[in-house]
């Protein structure tokens, strides 16, 4: 019967996202989110031969919160499409997936 198969909406799809933070020094760099808990092991990033580290992540639709994890400091993203604040009110990177 028609209308009997479930619909499926652009918001049940993830979509891959790369994030790309440069520095060539670094030894250690992953993203952190509210897509991932913000665990510091969750997505470590593949340094590039440029310097730069880079990682794929499939987001939902919508709004996410992320920072960069540069040798176990906190980086916001100089390339973030925002930034906004967390619960402690320090500042975070946005991203708006759609």
């Amino acid at each position: 019967a028609a209308g009997s198969s479930p619909r499926y909406s652009a918001k049940n799809f993830a979509i891959p996202v790369n994030f790309v933070y440069y520095a060539p020094e670094a030894k250690h760099v992953s993203v952190i989110g509210d897509f991932n808990e913000w665990l510091p092991d969750a997505h470590p990033m593949k340094r590039q031969p440029d310097g730069a580290w880079m990682i794929q992540v499939a987001l939902t639709h919508g709004h996410h919160r992320y920072l960069f994890l540069v040798d176990g400091k906190t980086r916001l993203d100089p390339r973030a499409q925002g930034v906004g604040r967390n619960e402690r009110n320090e500042k975070i990177s946005l991203i708006a997936v759609s």
